[in-house]
């Protein structure tokens, strides 16, 4: 976040696979696949002319076997239907094509056979309470957010520790000796903690704001008004307006203060009895503008784009309050159109508003005039700030660094080709955000070697005046400040401190460099000269150096024994960028473990050309980098396959769970959170069409052929040797994940049950050893009577009233996160 206002531009990105807990992801912005091949070999399949996947063999080698054990015997009998389908001339079978039917009883069933095992096994894990102790305890801190100001009043958010959500406070000062004043508490919406506050936004003379709110971790939200006392005096007065059918949404104001902007959908086709449980494709999102104290019925419709129905968009309004800016976006790409109104030119009621319902798109009288400055889809496009007409625009057209240019004349712009550079692309570094400030003052955020660096020009000459000292090696994350004052506060942590709040002042006199604002303490002791923290760069298989953070206690010896957890992420241009997890220090200090984390290809480390070399056809790039990490870990003592975890979420899931696939022999467990696992369906629910722009489109033949043979659900087969079993698997999802919904985990982790430890793992043994053959390859344990080889476990978690990450309560942040660390440290025999 770079100021109060919504970045319309990233919202309209939401539909990328971003996560928002705390304590179990990293990647959070604003704003992010499952059957099996119908075969008995690899030369059975038929192959049209139009899709020619070339699909790997089975892994090499098993994974070792772990601190758990499970008979195949214990896992539910799961039907498995005869769907079978015919895509690009390869016949695909979906035998668990009814777990796509969330409100169905055989699903209900499914899921409640599951939690039953996954609960029995977890009681083995004789660790859990030591390690939920003290996860709760290190959790146990009070959390700020950095103040910004709207209108006479600064706010900010709070959580004294283990509150289940975030609340605002609110002061007439950042210095003020007067306590803060609570201004609004999601905690007393619902008794379980579940409802969340997604965004709050204030009016322009802060005398209101707009609210939304989400319920079980949905992407929907309820958008509804406060009438705001700026003296403090009385607490902020709810009104009757109440937004439905809201997801990815800005909620911008006019500064008139009669009104904001906002995105709806349709009503979902199913009607289900809760919204977040369906899988209904999201199309179709409407621009819609709300004036304050009438029915939503009545909003018009801004803009709408009914022969692009996967389009997504968003309102900005400069903080001059005269333009209008409207950001359109197509999937996950770096990339999006951005038009531009003159809204003092615009029509007007009697009472001096603008009548927006002349220009509603399907019932107005006229089109809204916009002026397009970028028309098409070649680069992304950021207004910074404008002076008048004069615009400041972040780009990475024709620089994937990004770079900000000027436009000298909004509404007769030119083609963007013709902007002239106002700050050119750096050499090395990466703009991750620019924020202006009171008179010539602009901040730079700028990403080198994945570390924040921090910059202080001038904005109308774009010249340095000076860089801004960081305390470290460590990330920038939320800013604010806009134009009406000349105030910045930021925040800045690292692995292993939970970071501080500063402050800047550009004005005239003052101090040339941010001072400390507030440090956060943790509640018990801690000292974080106790870790290190070090940057490697690991070759990938084609010579690309990959960054890896490696943080562990201070003094450890690299004897290979040590558990190990290594994280990644690699897609839809997000940086993984040094910060604080409670629970990571807490695997560092209860088991003594190392924690890794890898800069994959994917993601927007190094910029656009980083991020294209993990996307489409590259993305086996992401899954190279990712096991050359852990190679490279286990090269260097700091583990063995025995006591390597590997971790991701969303994204980040289809990561672990493809390595899994292909190289299961490096690793002992494998946590699997909220994946997207079936890449030949990924698109067909809720916003999955929005992540073709990273992935490709399966029904494109050769974008199909380049994901079949990475779809971690079409690739689960017993390794040719060693083991012949797989790692350890603790797959997690919501029931209310209507992000990745949950029928990508409940589909692979049948799939995973039956090709590895059922009918279908005998089927292979009987396949590769010739039937009723008994014999065991490189001192594995072979088929035949004996059964599957897999014992090491293979479960899914799924819980209750919870969605992707975001606005997760902290009860189920903390009971989930002490189940996957103690089920992976009893897996790596990790003693406390």
């Amino acid at each position: 976040m770079f100021s109060r206002r919504t970045s319309a531009l990233a919202v309209a990105g939401v539909a990328g696979l971003t996560l928002g807990a705390a304590a179990m992801y990293v990647a959070r912005p604003k704003l992010l696949p499952a059957a099996r091949l119908y075969c008995k070999s690899l030369s059975s399949w038929i192959f049209s002319k139009r899709a020619r996947p070339i699909m790997r063999p089975p892994a090499a080698l098993g994974a070792p076997q772990t601190g758990l054990s499970v008979d195949p015997s214990r896992y539910p009998t799961v039907r498995r239907g005869e769907v079978v389908e015919t895509l690009h001339g390869v016949r695909v079978a979906d035998p668990y094509r009814w777990l796509e039917e969330p409100d169905a009883e055989e699903t209900r069933a499914f899921v409640d056979s599951q939690n039953a095992l996954t609960s029995e096994v977890l009681r083995q894990c004789d660790t859990r309470e030591q390690f939920k102790q003290l996860f709760t305890a290190l959790y146990d801190y009070p959390k700020f957010g950095v103040p910004f100001k709207a209108g006479s009043r600064y706010y900010y958010y709070h959580n004294s520790g283990l509150q289940q959500q975030y609340v605002i406070y609110s002061t007439s000062s950042p210095d003020s000796p007067k306590p803060p004043q609570l201004f609004f508490d999601p905690n007393a919406l619902s008794a379980d903690g579940t409802t969340a506050l997604s965004n709050m936004s204030w009016s322009e003379d802060g005398g209101l704001a707009a609210y939304s709110l989400s319920s079980g971790g949905s992407d929907w939200n309820c958008i509804q008004v406060l009438r705001v006392d700026q003296t403090g005096a009385q607490p902020p007065a709810p009104l009757d307006d109440k937004l439905e059918l809201v997801k990815f949404s800005c909620m911008e104001w006019t500064h008139d203060n009669r009104g904001f902007f906002y995105n709806r959908y349709p009503d979902p086709a199913s009607r289900p009895s809760s919204l977040g449980t369906e899988t209904d494709i999201s199309t179709h999102q409407q621009l819609c503008y709300h004036v304050v104290g009438t029915p939503q019925s009545s909003d018009p419709v801004i803009w709408a784009m009914p022969d692009h129905p996967t389009w997504n968009s968003g309102a900005g309004v400069t903080e001059d309050g005269r333009y209008l800016l409207l950001y359109v976006t197509e999937g996950c790409q770096p990339a999006n159109r951005l038009y531009v109104a003159d809204m003092a030119a615009l029509g007007r009621r009697e009472d001096g508003g603008v009548d927006w319902g002349t220009y509603d798109f399907f019932k107005g009288s006229r089109r809204l005039p916009l002026v397009p400055l970028v028309d098409d889809f070649r680069g992304s496009f950021s207004v910074v700030a404008n002076e008048g007409p004069t615009f400041y625009v972040k780009t990475n057209l024709g620089a994937p660094r990004y770079r900000i240019v000027r436009i000298d004349d909004v509404m007769n712009p030119g083609p963007p080709e013709s902007w002239p550079d106002h700050i050119p692309q750096h050499d090395k570094d990466v703009l991750k955000g620019a924020l202006a400030l009171q008179g010539d003052a602009l901040v730079l955020h700028y990403m080198r070697d994945v570390a924040s660096v921090m910059q202080l020009r001038s904005l109308t000459r774009g010249s340095l005046l000076r860089e801004l000292p960081l305390p470290g090696v460590g990330s920038v994350g939320s800013m604010s400040g806009d134009r009406k004052g000349s105030e910045l506060f930021f925040s800045f942590t690292s692995f292993v401190e939970p970071g501080a709040i500063y402050r800047l002042d550009t004005a005239p006199g003052c101090p040339p460099e941010p001072a400390l604002f507030r440090r956060t303490q943790l509640s018990v002791p801690h000292d974080p000269a106790e870790f290190v923290t070090k940057q490697v760069f690991v070759p990938s298989r084609d010579g690309t150096r990959i960054p890896l953070f490696i943080v562990h206690r201070a003094g450890l010896t690299l004897s290979g024994s040590s558990p190990t957890l290594l994280y990644g992420y690699g897609g839809f241009n997000i940086a993984l960028t040094p910060g604080f997890s409670a629970s990571r220090l807490a695997f560092m200090r209860g088991y003594n473990g190392v924690f890794a984390q890898a800069n994959l290809r994917g993601g927007g480390e190094y910029g656009t050309e980083w991020r294209d070399a993990g996307s489409k056809h590259n993305k086996q790039n992401v899954f190279d980098d990712f096991q050359a990490c852990a190679e490279y870990l286990i090269s260097c003592g700091y583990c063995s396959p025995s006591t390597l975890t590997i971790q991701g979420g969303s994204n980040g899931g289809l990561l672990v769970a493809a390595c899994a696939n292909q190289r299961p022999d490096l690793f002992a467990c494998v946590l699997g959170q909220v994946g997207v696992m079936d890449m030949l369906r990924f698109h067909r629910f809720t916003i999955g069409h929005a992540w073709t722009t990273d992935y490709g489109n399966p029904d494109d033949p050769d974008d199909f052929a380049a994901i079949l043979p990475y779809s971690p659900l079409h690739n689960v087969r017993l390794p040719a040797g060693g083991s012949r079993q797989y790692p350890a698997f603790m797959l997690a999802t919501g029931d209310h994940d209507d992000r990745v919904v949950p029928l990508h985990s409940l589909k692979l982790a049948a799939t995973l049950q039956h090709q590895l430890a059922g009918e279908g793992a005998r089927q292979q043994l009987q396949q590769q050893e010739g039937q009723g053959q008994q014999q065991q390859q490189d001192g594995g344990s072979s088929g035949g009577e004996d059964g599957p080889p897999q014992r090491n476990p293979l479960l899914l978690r799924v819980e209750v009233k919870a969605g992707h990450g975001a606005g997760k309560p902290t009860d189920k942040i903390i009971a989930e996160t002490a189940d996957l660390f103690a089920f992976a440290a009893k897996c790596m025999r990790a003693s406390w």
